[in-house]
């Protein structure tokens, strides 16, 4: 229907306004319908922020922060001597160590051929590791130090090596105040993960749902469009774009790389559904890490999962959007570690 309005350059206002008023209205309309659909923001005031990420049995302070960090990049927390948490969750690769498999102790790559999470937005998973089996961080954090293919350190051996740094006695008693031997492994994992609780990334799309309508460009809305019209956020939603729920993969149509490793998932066969934030940093793709294009990880994702065949420009437009979720990460100071004492045991390569 066309209407005519008389006037000349009256007209032309008129109509540039109702034009604007309109995509306004669509702009806003997008981001309720987001909203709608279950996805979240990260929030922007402090307080909402520490509310989102805490956990009240580890509660986060500056002293905590300062130690986890350190910790978290401790390679004297493994066997050899070599490996940290920053090996394979790199906070200057997107929180990945960027190969398929994991590479742990003695250059073992992961027996089940998992690829490793982003560390980044990981407070937002309900469940750690691919098939959910730590229920926070705190829990988490324990177990990659213990694992043969990875840290291979057995847990009374890091409580000693890390009593046995003089520089790690006034940091833990800082953090854990009031215990009478407060370097645990259970405060190992307790620190390590408070620092992990803060690497959030916010984006423009964050800004976007909180109502700044120029946050994302017009490709990137479209691309959102898409998103929710084709139904991803059935799983990936929540303020981490994922994380939200465990779910069977695949789903409706075979995973073509399905034979690469043996995971299966949990005992009914459920797997975690990754966050999406930062996606673009953290290829490969998939539990298994077998396919390095987003653009295929895309397509293959609604085969297995939506059951359908995405056309090339409907995967192009999801793919816009997903790099819209790369975000401005925390500034991260390498942290100067203690030495070590005649009495620290010795890295054991074997």
């Amino acid at each position: 229907m066309v209407i005519i309005i008389p006037g000349g350059k009256d007209m032309k206002i008129i109509l540039l306004t109702l034009f604007l008023s309109i995509s306004s209205f669509a702009v806003e309309g997008l981001a309720e319908r987001a909203k709608n659909v279950g996805l979240k923001c990260i929030p922007k005031e402090q307080a909402q922020l520490d509310k989102l990420l805490a956990n009240k049995d580890n509660p986060i302070t500056k002293a905590k922060l300062d130690l986890g960090k350190m910790l978290y990049f401790e390679p004297r927390l493994s066997k050899s001597g070599l490996i940290s948490c920053n090996t394979c969750h790199n906070l200057g690769l997107g929180g990945v160590d960027g190969v398929s498999a994991a590479i742990g102790h003695k250059w073992t790559a992961n027996p089940h051929h998992l690829n490793s999470p982003t560390v980044y937005n990981s407070v937002f998973n309900i469940k750690q590791f691919w098939d959910g089996r730590s229920p926070d961080l705190e829990d988490q954090a324990m177990g990659p130090i213990q694992a043969g293919p990875e840290m291979a350190m057995p847990k009374e051996l890091a409580v000693e090596r890390i009593s046995a740094i003089p520089g790690y006695k006034e940091p833990f008693q800082k953090a854990f105040p009031g215990q009478e031997n407060p370097i645990t492994f259970t405060n190992i994992g307790k620190a390590v993960a408070a620092f992990e609780r803060t690497l959030v990334t916010p984006s423009g799309y964050d800004s976007f749902l909180q109502g700044e309508q120029n946050a994302l460009s017009k490709g990137e809305q479209k691309g959102l469009e898409t998103f929710i019209s084709k139904g991803c956020t059935a799983c990936h939603n929540g303020p981490g774009i994922g994380g939200s729920m465990m779910q069977r993969f695949p789903l409706i149509k075979p995973y073509e790389f399905a034979n690469l490793g043996d995971f299966k998932g949990d005992a009914n066969g459920l797997v975690k559904v990754p966050v999406l934030r930062n996606i673009e940093e953290t290829a490969p793709y998939f539990h298994n890490g077998a396919v390095w294009s987003l653009e295929k990880a895309v397509k293959i994702m609604g085969e297995t999962q939506l059951g359908m065949d995405l056309s090339d420009v409907e995967v192009e437009d999801i793919t816009i959007f997903l790099k819209a979720l790369t975000g401005k990460k925390p500034d991260i100071t390498y942290p100067k570690l203690p030495p070590s004492s005649n009495q620290t045991p010795k890295p054991d390569s074997n």
